[in-house]
């Protein structure tokens, strides 16, 4: 009995594999991405929740959700269900991904599909083994009849394109809204790793701090990340950027403008920076000698959305004396990593991959 149980589970898997498409999920502290087998990134949407207090009904998801943030009354909360790279809060999250796999198989062209897909999603360094459990219980539930877990800075460095399976050093550096990931990789394994909780959402409080202890100014997340994007900056550039920003004035309490320069953005980032720079110094002199000079000659990558602050990849350059360089999709890294490991299964047989079932 148990032979022919045995034998069924990759005929049923085959079957269920036909009517469902394999996806590849970087399931962000900011945003989402969704990478389908063969297709392409197919949904990328922040990772925000939005639904009633009282009966936890959900209202909005990704998009929609997001032009809600700040904008609630008393009764509605808008959630971010993962906080630093892991989940804090099941329930939504669950709601959150099923959601994407639902959509991502009512895309049309596909009359009929099964949405049983098989998934690789990335996950931080930092989990635990519960909060590793916790992230693959939510792929079960949200649909999948598979699901691997692989670590971030591994996925990033297959969807940067970098020969990780080889014995040369390889550095990624990711930078992404809950964490910055750094990792000296060799042989697909992670010699040397370190993991921050200093990225994008540290950078958007450094300027909402800023902003307020300056000009005595309120202003929400998502003005700060506005303003991250348009004037955020590492480097002094011969040609300085301004913007009018808006909030409430906190003598008043009316609103207020008042105009922010990229030089005062690059002030206030400045600490965050600085700690991301020391971290990737502290992991070159902790890499193997051999694996150093790799590294000197290959180059420093950059991936994550905070690869993207302007003068970011010259800084680190001028402070490690190393060739930096960003990814050509460097929003999309992690997610096209996934998407190769589905591919590959060579990938699937010598990455360790943290956990492998079916159900």
């Amino acid at each position: 009995m148990l032979q022919l149980v045995a034998l069924m589970i990759p005929i049923l898997d085959q079957f269920l594999g036909f009517f469902s498409y394999d996806l590849g999920v970087d399931l962000g502290t900011v945003n989402t991405l969704v990478n389908i087998r063969g297709k392409g990134i197919a949904i990328r949407e922040p990772s925000i929740v939005a639904q009633h207090k009282k009966s936890r009904k959900v209202i909005a998801i990704g998009q929609e959700a997001r032009k809600m943030l700040g904008r609630t009354p008393g009764g509605i909360a808008v959630i971010r269900p993962l906080h630093n790279g892991v989940i804090s809060d099941y329930d939504t999250t669950l709601s959150l991904l099923s959601y994407f796999v639902k959509k991502v198989h009512e895309k049309p062209g596909k009359y009929f599909s099964i949405p049983r897909p098989r998934m690789v999603i990335g996950v931080c360094t930092l989990a635990s083994e519960v909060e590793r459990r916790a992230l693959l219980d939510v792929a079960y539930a949200s649909g999948a009849r598979s699901a691997f877990l692989i670590e971030e800075p591994i996925a990033a460095a297959i969807g940067a394109e970098l020969p990780i399976l080889d014995p040369v050093g390889s550095m990624i550096v990711d930078i992404g809204g809950g964490t910055c990931e750094i990792a000296v990789i060799s042989l697909g394994g992670v010699v040397v790793g370190k993991c921050l909780k200093i990225a994008g959402d540290t950078m958007d409080m450094d300027i909402i701090r800023y902003v307020r202890s300056r000009y005595g100014l309120a202003i929400g997340e998502k003005t700060a990340e506005e303003i991250k994007i348009a004037l955020g900056n590492a480097y002094p550039t011969k040609l300085e950027k301004e913007m009018v920003i808006r909030g409430r004035d906190l003598e008043k309490g009316l609103p207020k403008s008042v105009r922010l320069s990229s030089v005062q953005v690059r002030e206030a980032l400045s600490q965050s920076i600085s700690t991301i720079v020391a971290a990737i110094r502290e992991a070159i002199e902790d890499a193997p000698p051999e694996l150093a000079a790799d590294i000197a000659e290959r180059g420093i990558v950059f991936c994550g959305g905070g690869s993207l602050i302007s003068g970011l990849p010259k800084l680190v350059s001028s402070e490690t004396r190393m060739p930096v360089s960003v990814a050509s999709e460097p929003l999309s890294c992690v997610a096209k990593g996934t998407c190769v490991i589905l591919e590959n299964s060579e990938f699937l047989k010598k990455l360790k991959m943290n956990h492998q079932t079916f159900r």
